[in-house]
């Protein structure tokens, strides 16, 4: 596997699309921090990182709508990848769906949403985006 967040974003929109309640993604660090802030702005319902193995895994419950069983989480798109890094400076960094939806970035200071960085002015490489 040469894109281990893109694998994390397909296992997401695969389980989206099929209705699933749970998902399990195996674990680093960068997913974990994705999974963060993802729960933090609402996407997902709830994640738990279970060691298991050398590299653990994530088990993350997805989040419906209750009454018209819609998803939470309409697209995921990888922005940034191996062989086409995207890097952006605080001034260039992009909006989603005119603000509805995120750009998740990783910058000097962490993995964090497009309007943290843009309200701490830093920059950094688009990781994907989430509506």
């Amino acid at each position: 596997m040469t894109d281990p967040i893109a694998d994390y974003l397909t296992r997401l929109r695969n389980a989206v699309s099929a209705n699933h309640r749970i998902v399990e993604i195996p674990s680093s660090k960068v997913k974990k921090e994705i999974t963060k802030v993802l729960h933090d702005k609402g996407f997902i319902q709830n994640f738990k990182f279970e060691k298991v193995g050398p590299q653990g895994n994530i088990k993350i419950a997805l989040k419906y709508n209750s009454t018209t069983k819609q998803p939470a989480i309409v697209k995921l798109q990888r922005v940034s990848k191996p062989g086409l890094r995207k890097y952006v400076g605080a001034a260039e960094l992009p909006r989603v769906l005119n603000g509805l939806g995120i750009a998740i970035v990783s910058t000097s200071k962490g993995i964090m949403t497009d309007k943290e960085a843009r309200l701490q002015h830093i920059g950094g490489e688009v990781l994907c985006h989430v509506y």
